[in-house]
């Protein structure tokens, strides 16, 4: 069995890295969270506290 010379592994390598990079990008970029209005109200309601001091 013949072996791979060194260029061809780091090739090898720097294509799979790109491949990886490329599709980590892709699914970051692809994702939309889905914000409903009525969860995004109730959240942003704050109680109003009067100190006595």
């Amino acid at each position: 069995m013949p072996q791979m010379s060194p260029l061809m592994w780091f090739s090898l390598f720097i294509m799979f890295s790109i491949v990886l990079i490329l599709f980590n990008q892709v699914n970051f970029f692809s994702f939309k969270p889905m914000i409903l209005k009525s969860e995004k109200k109730e959240s942003i309601k704050s109680k109003n506290l009067n100190w006595k001091w």
